[in-house]
């Protein structure tokens, strides 16, 4: 039975080629193609298929067993938490971070200390609700799938958490950002029955990718 390891469409899975490439599963060329229509490849090894998801998705095509392995950011980790995954490597692709924006004009004017609700925009509600519970805020959140930085322009939250890279597109937006809540990166994920019943192929495979990343 193959195993199958499920990779994020995007940045991501153009920086995880040389990793893939090192650990011995280098897919086939038109896997990086996101024009292409075709969602599994073949890889190197005979044992080994690919397949392309939205990252949100990897999570739970591995929790669930349809993949055995994959490539998840350290945010999706934080927003589904999965008993069901076990994250070994923290593989040092996809840096980014979670954080609180809001708009430049209005920046420092509220005072979280004494807000005890507030309206949030994100494609992250656990880690968004749980952020601001700690602060004793209880947040109302408004669910999006993307376009986060139009929100606080057109009135529909006053706050956004979203995943920022480099800052650029709030900055277009006329949005800062005020808080960090984590710093995130690629983690290599398994299926934890799958390491359980395969536990030399599954084990292996994670001892390919350790290599991978030894300097």
């Amino acid at each position: 039975m193959s195993i199958v390891l499920a990779l994020p469409k995007g940045r991501i899975l153009k920086e995880a080629g040389p990793l893939l490439a090192r650990a011995g599963l280098e897919p086939e060329p038109d896997h990086a193609d996101e024009s292409s229509r075709k969602l599994r490849f073949s890889t190197r090894h005979p044992d080994v298929d690919v397949i392309r998801v939205r990252s949100f998705d990897v999570a739970t095509f591995v929790a669930f067993g349809a993949a055995q392995i994959g490539i998840c950011g350290a945010d999706v980790l934080m927003e589904f938490d999965y008993p069901e995954i076990y994250a070994p490597l923290d593989l040092g692709i996809g840096r980014c971070r979670v954080s609180v924006a809001e708009p430049g004009d209005e920046a420092g004017q509220t005072d979280l200390s004494r807000v005890s609700a507030i309206r949030v925009a994100s494609k992250y509600p656990n880690i968004a609700r749980r952020h601001f519970a700690r602060r004793g805020i209880q947040a109302e959140i408004v669910e999006l799938s993307g376009s986060m930085e139009l929100a606080p322009g057109l009135g529909l939250s006053r706050l956004i958490v979203d995943l920022v890279q480099t800052g650029g597109t709030l900055k277009a937006n006329g949005l800062v950002e005020t808080d960090v809540i984590a710093h995130v990166s690629s983690r290599l994920i398994v299926n934890r029955v799958a390491l359980k019943t395969r536990p030399e192929e599954i084990g292996g495979w994670i001892e390919a990718f350790r290599k991978a990343l030894a300097p």
